[in-house]
């Protein structure tokens, strides 16, 4: 490799999208359709989990509404999208994230030998002691990675 990566901040994941009221028909091993974006990271995690009971779609906007409108039974999408699009005071408050199928922590990549990646961890580790990564996190509905 010709980078550095920093340490890890923010997770990402694919996860399915169901009705509340359904969501314990994922467990229950029924017979589900799933509805992702072609082409997406939704629709590989669907495929690399064995799930071929799909139909896929235009974007990750609109397997959402296969799920609300009852055509699809789940749908696989990014947490991102997920945490700000569903529950309490969203346009799809009825619907919930059951589990995730994948995940993948992003940080970031600086020029092999750069002195920056060792000052970016120091500033993200105080950022995120003082709590001001968690209130970025909280407005932007991302997901944190927590650890080092």
């Amino acid at each position: 490799l010709n980078t550095n990566c920093s340490n890890a901040y923010v997770k990402n994941a694919q996860v399915v999208v169901m009705n509340a009221d359904r969501a314990g028909e994922y467990d229950s091993g029924a017979d589900l359709l799933f509805a992702a974006e072609e082409g997406s990271a939704g629709e590989q995690a669907l495929k690399d989990n064995g799930i071929s009971n799909y139909i896929p779609v235009y974007d990750q906007a609109t397997a959402m509404m296969e799920v609300a409108a009852g055509t699809a039974d789940a749908c696989v999408i990014d947490l991102t999208m997920a945490n700000a699009m569903t529950g309490s005071d969203t346009s799809y408050e009825t619907l919930t994230i059951v589990t995730d199928l994948t995940s993948e922590e992003y940080g970031v990549g600086f020029r092999k030998g750069s002195d920056v990646t060792e000052e970016f961890n120091r500033i993200m580790k105080e950022l995120m002691n003082d709590g001001t990564l968690d209130a970025l996190a909280e407005k932007y509905q991302l997901t944190l990675v927590k650890g080092e």
